[in-house]
């Protein structure tokens, strides 16, 4: 079953951002867009790559109006301590959650029970808490945060504009479509 349009499920988890331990839920969602990463473990080879990345757009995300959240099967002091030695993960600003419970991650339905590790999950999600955007790729292949940035501001275009989509490579002030019976074949 596809998690597009879904509402995110309840959850409370312990987090690390800028030094401290916080508590996130699914009510902290509410009212901003968010952007959740799930990554396989800390202390590992791409996942670093990947949340710096996501760390050298996270000014952009914010600016836009969302909130991240990195997510794997660790704990929240391990975040801590991978912050406190990676100089990559030691950039990030964003919240870094603790899901050793895997309650999130199955709950995206991005855990690897073989494993007990998190899939290489990217999700957007509107601030009603519903799932507008999900990428999932194999443990291997990372990820490129630039797209995160396109697909939010896709979605909220098409939130702001009902009516409207947005078709392949649409960036910001390109025209959009009006799905119509005058448009079903000639595109």
């Amino acid at each position: 079953m596809s998690l597009i349009g879904s509402q995110v499920l309840p959850f409370f988890a312990h987090a690390y951002q800028n030094g401290e331990f916080i508590t996130i839920s699914e009510e902290s969602l509410k009212g901003k867009w968010s952007v959740f990463c799930f990554y396989p473990a800390d202390f590992t080879f791409v996942c670093p790559t990947e949340l710096e990345d996501l760390q050298n757009q996270y000014a952009t995300l914010k600016e836009l109006g969302a909130e991240v959240y990195s997510v794997s099967t660790d704990t929240h002091f391990t975040h801590k301590a991978w912050h406190d030695h990676s100089e990559a993960i030691g950039k990030i600003e964003y919240v870094m959650i603790g899901d050793p419970s895997q309650k999130i991650s199955r709950n995206f339905d991005v855990l690897n029970e073989d494993e007990g590790l998190a899939d290489r999950g990217t999700f957007v999600i509107d601030p009603d808490g519903i799932i507008q955007t999900v990428e999932i790729n194999a443990g291997g292949i990372g990820r490129d945060a630039s797209t995160v940035v396109s697909k939010l501001k896709a979605a909220q275009y098409v939130r702001n504009n009902p009516g409207e989509v947005c078709p392949a490579k649409w960036q910001e002030g390109s025209a959009t479509l009006k799905p119509s019976l005058d448009l079903v074949g000639k595109i």
